[in-house]
């Protein structure tokens, strides 16, 4: 899912002392294997992910690791287990969910028992680490999503981007030494020289986590709309999904009183609450992403329409499978930004 693989990676090796193998790039093979040995209607996470494991396990992989919930994911393991098996794949599958949510006692007693040296006081260290670096990164990656459509430079976000990830995967971390990363590169993100207009398009976008923070999966979205020279904002990371979604529920539902009654599930209530303060901030459009047949975003899509009306933001819905069109993606984009410019020149 991203770059997320990084702090993950740092975690399980530090508390396993196993070699961790990250698998390949996703690619359309990715995908295409997945497809391949998934039910036809399961939702396309669980089609990419099933992809990663038989790429992983064709690299070498012996034990695999699930974790997950919120919503269908948190029923992924058992399914994919028994596919994987059904393929002949001899591995261990370890599953870290329970009662839809991760289980950090699951997570300790699998390390422990690979690594008997591992106490609740190393794993406490090595989770802190892990927490720090997810935190750097969601952090520090604000400041490029909005300012990287207007570099004077090509491509100067992504070179420091690449440098600070390059970083962050030397296996030998410390709190103070990922507190003095961030500091370095949030100075030399904001020395990169922009060229940004006062009155700039300015875009949302919401939708379903994976759809959001896997660029693949979105067709790199992110990084097209900037290129149009469109400040872009996205809100779900993993520091919000691990650390903050579950305080945030009920204020949610206050603030979106007027739509909501009930908690949609998954990210489809911070769909609808954030789509609706968008529109009060003046955003002057919004993008909605989500996986085929993702339940919840499928409810919340009615919803935005009346905010969308409401408050005349447009908006615009891509529903991510393994079948998409590149060229048919990135024509909507184009017409959809087309439209924002007269709506602002207007």
């Amino acid at each position: 899912m991203g770059d997320y693989y990084i702090p993950i990676k740092y975690l399980v090796g530090s508390i396993t002392k196993c070699k961790v193998l990250i698998p390949p790039q996703i690619t359309k093979k990715t995908i295409s294997l997945g497809s391949k040995h998934s039910p036809d209607y399961v939702c396309v996470p669980f089609k990419y992910n099933l992809g990663n494991f038989i790429e992983a396990l064709d690299n070498g992989t012996n034990i695999i690791l699930q974790a997950g919930g919120g919503c269908r994911y948190g029923y992924y393991a058992e399914l994919q287990e028994q596919i994987l098996k059904d393929l002949n794949y001899d591995f261990k599958f370890v599953n870290f969910i329970e009662n839809n949510h991760v289980s950090i006692k699951s997570i300790y007693k699998f390390a422990k028992s690979i690594n008997p040296s591992l106490n609740i006081f190393k794993f406490a260290y090595y989770g802190l680490n892990t927490i720090l670096m997810i935190f750097i990164m969601d952090k520090l990656s604000k400041y490029p999503r909005e300012n990287m459509g207007f570099e004077i430079e090509k491509n100067s976000f992504l070179k420091t981007e690449k440098s600070l990830l390059n970083e962050l995967k030397r296996q030998k971390q410390s709190p103070i030494k990922l507190i003095k990363t961030y500091f370095k590169y949030k100075k030399r993100y904001k020395k990169i020289k922009i060229n940004k207009p006062k009155n700039c398009i300015k875009i949302g976008i919401v939708g379903e986590l994976y759809s959001i923070m896997e660029p693949f999966c979105s067709n790199h979205v992110e990084q097209k709309l900037a290129s149009y020279g469109i400040e872009v904002h996205r809100f779900t990371t993993l520091t919000y999904l691990l650390f903050q979604k579950k305080f945030n529920i009920k204020r949610l539902l206050r603030k979106g009183k007027k739509y909501l009654k009930y908690h949609l599930g998954a990210d489809a209530t911070e769909s609808v609450v954030l789509s609706l303060e968008l529109a009060k901030q003046n955003y002057d459009g919004i993008v909605h992403l989500k996986s085929f047949g993702c339940t919840p975003e499928l409810n919340a899509m009615p919803i935005l329409e009346k905010i969308s009306n409401d408050y005349q933001i447009p908006i615009i819905y891509f529903s991510f499978d393994s079948q998409d069109s590149d060229v048919a993606i990135d024509t909507r984009l184009e017409a959809f930004y087309d439209m924002l410019l007269q709506k602002k020149r207007k």
